[in-house]
């Protein structure tokens, strides 16, 4: 009964959606000539009115971006720039008349990036394009010269122990050689069909070759630098390339003595074609990172205390450190500047909301959400009567899907707020109720474990997934300014919606599909958060 119940729901919704879509195209399309100058959508709720108005006449979007991407930079978990971010985010919210606080929920280790430099002086002088990883260790302040020497096409592991002794004092290339720096779509565009289909059936076998030669090696991909620096090489060298032009992902280090540093694709490709070809390259790295030992770290809370329903909350929600390779900009600095905005904006016109509004800029996201889960286990109460939890975490773009989170009346209350929001924002957005829940994606799946309605709002792309998630290139020029406004008018509604709302929502959750063993589908559960880490 439940199932068809639940099935019978989402064709009610869909239905609805339906309709929804084709009064809008009747109504928009011009050729409709007898509805041309008579059709005019609703009014607009007077607060959502004024949000348009604030949004596009009194922005502060840009300068929040230049604060926190251009000022402060990128926000490693456990580092001072870190620090800096949460300090600079409790004095904004404070300039603005609101409550703001940073709640330590753990400790890491604590790093500080310096200076990297990366430079091939044998055969020719050349000064590269690479970083340190995250938490790299350094080289004491001087500059470590060797020769480069790429990892062999061992037989066996037995040969590769064999090897490991003449890699002391030199640098080893750990990746693959990219057969070519252009990203598929550029080969697409203007290859023929036979060129085409030849570079990608050597980026395949280049691939495969690559792995079965790491496998050979009785090691793995993630435990070969902590080999490889125990048998004494002088650093470790990699590029992981992004499949775009001059992108780069840039995560952390496995080694503790030696650095590691990530190459760009064309500059790793110079190395390693110097290395298999006998020219036995050689490079100068100084890396001036500082170790810092365990730091606490913290989530920022800020809050617009609510009157009818105190005890009662919406949040708004988004994680505040990033990786090192760029600045962080669409992950998360996008999510963070457009919920300080909402915040910033309902406060100076809904300063009385009916339920308490917390903004949760969160810490250490990357590391497995570690933020949300502490605070969702470390407050209970709140947690308890939580309205709803609105989420970004994916890039500049507007606002595009909104999944029900797998809530089985998502369709009525989501249905109902987004109503309201003016039609040029609605009618980018597409709707699965109740949808499904999701179990680590980002932090509103901290949320949903815990059985609160929490909603990520999922934006067009962009690019993010090659040029700008976790990558070099991820910095403040990618940000689309008009993409956010419209993201912060979306959500600023539904914060005042669900504030509004008489009730708190009902929560049934959906049944959930079996599983492929015929088991039945179970619920996300809240996993305990890594309190202490990096080490």
């Amino acid at each position: 009964m439940n199932r068809l119940i639940d099935y019978l729901k989402e064709i009610e919704h869909k239905s609805h959606v339906f309709l929804t879509l084709f009064l809008v195209i009747v109504f928009s399309t011009s050729g409709t000539a007898q509805f041309r100058g008579n059709f005019q959508p609703p009014p607009l709720d007077p607060m959502v009115e004024q949000i348009v108005k604030e949004v596009n006449e009194n922005s502060h979007l840009e300068q929040l971006a230049h604060e926190l991407l251009d000022v402060v930079g990128p926000r490693l978990v456990g580092t001072p720039q870190m620090d800096h971010a949460h300090n600079w985010a409790v004095e904004t919210f404070k300039k603005w008349g609101i409550f703001a606080e940073n709640q330590q929920f753990g400790e890491w280790r604590g790093w500080e990036r310096g200076i990297s430099h990366i430079d091939l002086i044998h055969p020719r002088v050349k000064t590269l394009y690479g970083t340190q990883l995250a938490w790299s260790p350094t080289t004491g302040g001087k500059p470590v010269e060797g020769e480069v020497v790429v990892l062999p096409n061992v037989k066996d592991s037995l040969e590769f122990k064999a090897w490991l002794p003449s890699v002391k004092g030199k640098f080893v290339m750990v990746s693959m050689l990219q057969p070519t720096g252009r990203p598929e779509y550029n080969w697409r565009e203007f290859a023929t069909e036979e060129s085409f289909k030849r570079i990608q059936e050597t980026r395949a076998n280049s691939s495969r070759e690559w792995a079965d030669r790491i496998r050979r090696t009785g090691v793995t991909t993630a435990s070969l630098p902590s080999v490889l620096e125990d048998a004494g090489a002088a650093g470790i060298v990699m590029s992981y390339w992004s499949n775009e032009f001059g992108s780069n992902k840039i995560f952390g280090a496995s080694t503790i003595k030696v650095p590691t540093v990530d190459i760009s694709v064309e500059d790793y490709g110079v190395i390693f074609r110097l290395a298999e070809s006998g020219q036995k390259p050689r490079l100068r790295v100084q890396t001036d990172s500082k170790e810092l030992g365990k730091v606490p770290i913290f989530n920022t809370i800020a809050e617009i205390k609510g009157t009818e329903f105190p005890d009662e909350y919406v949040i708004l929600s988004a994680h505040l450190d990033s990786w090192e390779g760029g600045s962080g900009a669409t992950d998360n600095g996008t999510g963070t500047i457009t919920m300080m905005e909402v915040a910033r904006i309902l406060k100076k016109l809904y300063p009385n909301p009916k339920r308490t509004i917390l903004v949760g800029l969160w810490g250490s996201e990357e590391q497995g959400l570690n933020g949300s889960r502490a605070f969702v286990i470390d407050n209970p109460d709140v947690i308890a009567k939580t309205q709803a939890v609105f989420n970004q975490d994916n890039g500049t773009g507007r606002v595009s899907q909104i999944n029900g989170s797998g809530f089985l009346h998502a369709y009525d209350f989501m249905g109902r707020w987004l109503s309201t929001a003016p039609m040029d924002v609605q009618r980018h957005i597409e709707t699965t109720f109740p949808g499904m829940p999701t179990g680590g994606s980002s932090d509103h799946a901290s949320f949903i474990a815990a059985g609160i309605p929490a909603f990520m709002l999922s934006a067009l792309s962009w690019g993010y997934g090659t040029i700008t998630w976790h990558t070099n290139l991820d910095t403040y020029d990618k940000l689309v300014f008009d993409d956010l406004k419209n993201n912060v008018i979306l959500i600023a509604t539904l914060a005042y919606q669900a504030s509004e709302e008489p009730e708190l929502v009902n929560r049934e959750q959906r049944l959930l599909p079996a599983g492929r063993d015929g088991s039945p589908g179970v619920w996300p559960q809240i996993r305990q958060p890594r309190r202490l880490g990096g080490f």
